[in-house]
């Protein structure tokens, strides 16, 4: 479903920049090229629109998803709340299942190397995982997208008492009515404790009366918008020991993922890909819960590199609140515009990324 949709984007931009060539056709003369949350666009007919890549105008009239700035294909997956799970990247848990159909991934350090955030929005994963426990540096991290659900194995009791405590929808594997009717299981073939799974089809079934769609977290390039930066054939760093590096796929359009050296794959969908990688310079320290366990600071300013399309742009994080999505902007002042589709969050100590010539 990703690449069909893709396919159609591209498709749409290089018909209708053809048309716009050859046929003197005269674009709409006011629109914007930042992608507008479902709820919030002028024209919802439906159509893709991919006007000419010179000219000012949207790229999508009617709604788009708001974690990847894609078209809706799914009315219901639109209106649903953000589904976040906790994935585990322990060397034995890979291959893990769901990364390749997350909308945004964060990768945050935690006490061996690094745990993934994964947010589902426009798509699902069954199975998803392998699941393993939260930590406090979640709930700052994840406030911005509307009350999501959480789905985690559980923590210690200080770590436990603030994710309920907070405005996270929890989803613990501890309780057992989640448990059963979020689809939780052990895979027999995987070791634990990197062998829980749950269906996401299932964990959105438990969503409370009221939940909401998320807003969007980023903006987004349009046709007309010039895709500023430095040619970077990808970015390679280090987290906790970890060697992380992507390289873009010019073929595919895509940023390929191997870790230690190795080609990192999802056990779903081939090798972990991801549209933009965005990598951000955080602080962490103790938790106040677990002293043991780093905690990103994720509410301030930082240091930002977004890599897109086989460029890389330099600039700042910045967020003033937990509510906040993260504001990127160049070193110009401008805003970062990201690539529409799907995004993966590097959450890296300073200076510990760089990009690939």
């Amino acid at each position: 479903m990703k690449g069909l949709t893709r396919l159609v984007w591209l498709a749409a931009l290089a018909a209708v920049a053809a048309a716009c060539s050859g046929g003197g056709a005269t674009a709409p003369s006011t629109s914007t090229s930042t992608l507008p949350a479902p709820t919030t666009v002028a024209d919802t007919a439906g159509t893709t629109v991919a006007p000419d890549p010179g000219s000012t105008t949207t790229v999508y009239r009617g709604p788009v998803y708001p974690l990847t700035g894609l078209p809706v294909t799914d009315p219901a997956a639109a209106a649903r709340p953000a589904l976040v799970v906790k994935i585990d990247n322990h060397a034995l848990a890979r291959p893990q299942s769901g990364l390749n159909e997350a909308d945004i991934v964060y990768e945050e350090m935690v006490e061996v190397q690094t745990r993934f955030a994964a947010v589902f929005h426009s798509h699902g994963a069954d199975p998803v995982g392998p699941i393993r426990s939260g930590r406090t540096q979640d709930i700052d991290l994840l406030g911005s997208l509307n009350k999501p659900l959480f789905a985690w194995s559980g923590g210690n009791a200080n770590v436990t008492f603030a994710i309920n405590s907070s405005d996270l929808i929890s989803l613990n594997n501890v309780n057992p009515t989640t448990q059963k009717e979020g689809g939780f299981f052990r895979d027999a073939n995987r070791k634990g404790p990197h062998n829980l799974y749950a269906t996401t089809s299932k964990l959105w079934a438990l969503a409370p009366p009221g939940a909401a769609p998320p807003v969007a977290q980023f903006r987004y390039r349009g046709a007309g918008d010039h895709l500023a930066g430095d040619a970077a054939s990808g970015v390679e760093g280090d987290i906790f020991g970890l060697a992380i590096r992507w390289e873009y796929d010019a073929a595919k359009g895509v940023y390929l993922r191997t870790s230690d050296g190795v080609e990192h794959r999802d056990a779903l969908d081939g090798q972990v890909n991801t549209d933009n990688v965005v990598v951000l310079s955080v602080v962490y320290k103790p938790s106040g819960a677990d002293a043991r366990s780093p905690e990103a600071q994720t509410v301030g300013s930082g240091d930002a590199m977004v890599f897109t399309q086989g460029v890389v742009v330099h600039g700042t994080w910045t967020r003033a609140t937990r509510l906040a999505p993260f504001t990127l902007t160049d070193d110009s002042g401008n805003p970062i515009l990201l690539t529409p589709g799907r995004s993966w969050v590097e959450l890296a100590s300073p200076d510990k990324f760089d990009p690939l010539p």
